[in-house]
Parts: structure tokens; C-alpha cells; sequence
């Protein structure tokens, strides 16, 4: 693979810093480099410097020339939900009408509707339609993505899911971190706890033995799968070497947050009712908090996580997409970004520090990817603005002008 030389970013944000996820002042100090460069050797960074410097010592490596853009380390995106058939345009219709998410459920749309899509896909166009959404993902500057099952709700069709995950991590630029939700809803065809027993009797044990996913989550939440149920699933899945994740106090404060705490999961997801206990329970476990805000403007909310709450109380805090076809069917994490700002009051620096390194670190990888610093992957987009506070503040449209895994242009 050839070098390549980076050279005249108006502000390479390199987030180098500690060797750990980021909290508290740290999560303002984005370390950047003004006229700044990267060399570039075998797909990994080699240098960080002035473009000056990287100039001299690029010999005979290819330029590219960012002319006063900003560039960033490719956004991790540590929540969402890929793999999929159709869409849910009745549901999002009948929401403008006024309907909540459960009243929607119960009437047959919300999850349901799109287990139902996603069962009589065959593999081939399950994987089509990923690799288009994929694109979107690279187009708003993503690079890594962490997406879950959970719209198959049987064992073949779990695995049908985790399977398109890999190939669609083997055949396109996007790196993918699979993680299994078959604990996502109860299928009609049986109870819950029918459910929960094949989810730990068979379904877990045969994602292990092919190592299909590195996480397990669970929604855990009323109508779904309470506390003792979720608790079941999740050491279940521990004591076969996942990871825990979960899906907590999304609609109701039901204690979720506690329970990953006490479980003593990697992240806790949602958590906009989680109250100040809860709060305090994942400082104590140190479990990293993935924010959704996404979710709650597409859901016509107001109850948005307390990001300032956790940022104060010392939680490495995480943003992420949730993308999904029910309630958060954006890939754009600038957007994200808009609303972390807006209306969850986080200054552009935390934001891009939340969906950059602390989002890496997330998923086990922050010494490869989140920021760039030599010795890391070469992933990183180029955006068509001079200051990186402009991707908050200009929203609803693309500022991309170009992304690069691994040292390669890819967008």
C-alpha cells in the first residue's frame, strides 16, 4: 500500500490524548493541529504534525491536499440497527397523527412490522439493502458501526441477520461490530419466557460457537422484557464471553440502568429516564453511557437523557445514532451532533469527543481507532468547513467532502 501525505487541514482534530475514554474537561480538549497533516504509511498514521513538517518528510508519497477543510477522526457509531427489511412509513405516519410507540405496537406496527419484512427476505436482499444504508453511513463521515440483530426473533433468522453483518463488514469499507438483540420483543408465535428460554438455551450458545457477535443487548422494558428477564438473558450471555449491552429506561425509569450497573455491562443505552441513582450506579461501575437523541426527536419527545448530569458525575458519555427504521431512521451523525447541542446542552467539543474516542473505547477498540495518533488506523473524513463547530451548527444537509478507511479514499 503507498504512503500518502495529508497536507493543510484548516484544523486536524486528532483527539490525542489519554489512553482511556475521555470525561469530564477532557472531553473539551480536542488537541488540534491548525494547518495540520498526517503521513500516512500501509494504512496507519505515521506522523501528526504541521503541514509544513509532513511536507518534508513525505518523499515520495501521494498528496492530498485537504485546502483548508477540517478533518476528523471517521465518526464511530456505537448504536445502531442495520440489517433490515422495508420500512416503517405507516408508523411514522400514524406518530404524526399523534399515536404513541406502544399504541403503534400494540396495533401490529413497531417492531413487529419490520420482523415480519425482515423474515421473508432472503439473505442476498437483506445484504443489498445494508450496503446502501452503509453508503449513507459513509456518507455523513462514518467509518465504524456497531449494529445489532433483533428483527428476526427465531434462530435461523437471528443468524440469517448476524451473517448479512458479516459479510457486510467483509464487503464494504465500513468496519462492523456485531452485536445480538434477539432479546429485542417476544415473537407472537410464543410467550416471553418461551422466548427467553430459547434465547438462552440456543440461540446464544450457537452465536458463540460461531462467533457471529461480540455483544448481547436487551430491551429491557415494560411490555418487553423486565428486570429478572433481562438479568436472566444477560448473564446467560456473560458466562459464554459477550459483552453486555442494553437497551434501559428508554420509555419508563425501570431501573435498567442499575441493572447494567450491577451486571457491570461495557455501555447502558438510552437512559432518558434514568434518574440520578441510576446515574451514580454507572459512575460506580464505571459503565459508559450511549446517548440516543436521535431517537427522541424522531419519537416527537422532549425527555432527552441528562448528558450535563453524567458529563458533571465523571461518565465517559457516548452519542450515537440508533439508526432504525421505527424511531431513528438517520444515519447523520452531524445531526446528532445538532441536537447533543441543542438540546441536551453538550458544547460541540464534548460531542465530537462522545462520537470520536469515547464511542471507540465503547467497543474495544479505542487503541485502534477514535482519534488520530500515529501507530492508529488511517480513519478519518474530510468535511467542507473551516472550524469543526460549523458540523453542529449547519444541520440537515452534508458537509462531507470525502472520508478514507485505512489510508484509502472510500467517499
Amino acid at each position: 500500500m503507498s504512503s500518502v501525505a495529508l497536507l493543510h487541514a484548516s484544523q486536524l482534530v486528532t483527539l490525542a490524548g489519554p489512553r482511556r475514554a475521555r470525561i469530564g474537561r477532557e472531553m473539551s480538549e480536542l488537541a488540534i493541529i491548525r494547518d495540520g497533516g498526517m503521513l500516512i504509511r500501509n494504512g496507519k498514521i505515521d506522523i501528526i504534525s504541521a503541514s509544513d513538517e509532513i511536507e518534508r518528510k513525505a518523499g515520495d508519497a501521494a498528496i492530498v491536499d485537504a485546502m483548508g477543510r477540517v478533518v476528523l477522526p471517521g465518526f464511530v457509531d456505537a448504536h445502531t440497527h442495520l440489517v433490515f427489511a422495508g420500512n416503517r412509513l405507516d408508523d411514522f405516519e400514524r406518530r404524526a397523527r399523534g399515536e404513541t410507540y406502544e399504541q403503534i405496537a400494540q396495533a401490529g406496527g413497531g417492531i413487529w412490522s419490520t420482523v415480519q419484512k425482515t423474515r421473508t427476505a432472503s439473505e442476498t436482499n437483506l445484504l443489498a439493502q445494508a450496503k446502501k444504508r452503509a453508503d449513507w453511513f459513509l456518507r455523513c463521515g462514518a467509518t465504524t458501526v456497531e449494529t445489532k440483530s433483533g428483527y428476526g426473533l427465531s434462530l435461523d433468522d437471528e443468524l440469517k441477520i448476524l451473517r448479512v453483518m458479516q459479510r457486510l463488514g467483509q464487503e464494504t469499507p465500513l468496519e462492523i461490530v456485531p452485536t445480538f438483540l434477539g432479546a429485542h420483543a417476544a415473537p407472537r408465535e410464543m410467550s416471553v419466557d418461551q422466548y427467553v428460554d430459547l434465547v438462552i438455551n440456543e440461540m446464544l450458545p450457537r452465536i458463540a460457537s460461531e462467533k457471529l457477535a461480540e455483544f448481547c443487548d436487551v430491551f429491557c422494558e415494560r411490555g418487553y422484557f423486565d428486570i429478572e428477564k433481562s438479568r436472566k438473558i444477560l448473564n446467560a450471555a456473560k458466562k459464554l464471553g459477550f459483552e453486555l449491552r442494553g437497551h434501559v429506561d428508554q420509555l419508563t425509569n425501570s431501573g435498567g440502568a442499575k441493572l447494567m450497573a450491577e451486571l457491570g455491562a461495557t455501555t447502558a443505552d438510552h437512559l432518558e429516564k434514568t434518574d440520578g441513582e441510576g446515574i451514580a450506579a454507572l459512575k460506580a461501575a464505571k459503565v459508559q453511557p450511549v446517548l440516543l437523541p436521535g431517537s427522541v426527536y424522531a419519537l416527537g419527545s422532549t425527555a432527552y437523557p441528562r448528558a450535563r448530569e453524567m458529563i458533571e458525575a465523571g461518565l465517559a458519555v457516548v452519542l450515537a445514532t440508533d439508526f432504525n427504521p421505527g424511531s431513528s431512521p438517520t444515519t447523520s451523525m452531524p445531526m446528532i451532533l445538532s441536537l447533543a447541542c441543542t438540546q441536551m446542552k453538550m458544547s460541540p467539543a464534548e460531542a465530537i469527543t462522545t462520537a470520536t474516542i469515547n464511542a471507540a473505547y465503547s467497543l474495544h477498540r479505542g487503541d485502534k481507532i477514535g482519534s488520530l495518533e500515529p501507530g492508529k488506523l488511517a480513519n478519518f473524513a474530510v468535511f467542507d468547513c473551516e472550524d469543526y463547530r460549523e458540523l453542529a451548527y449547519w444541520f440537515g444537509f452534508p458537509q462531507t467532502d470525502s472520508v478514507y478507511v485505512g489510508g484509502e479514499r472510500d467517499l
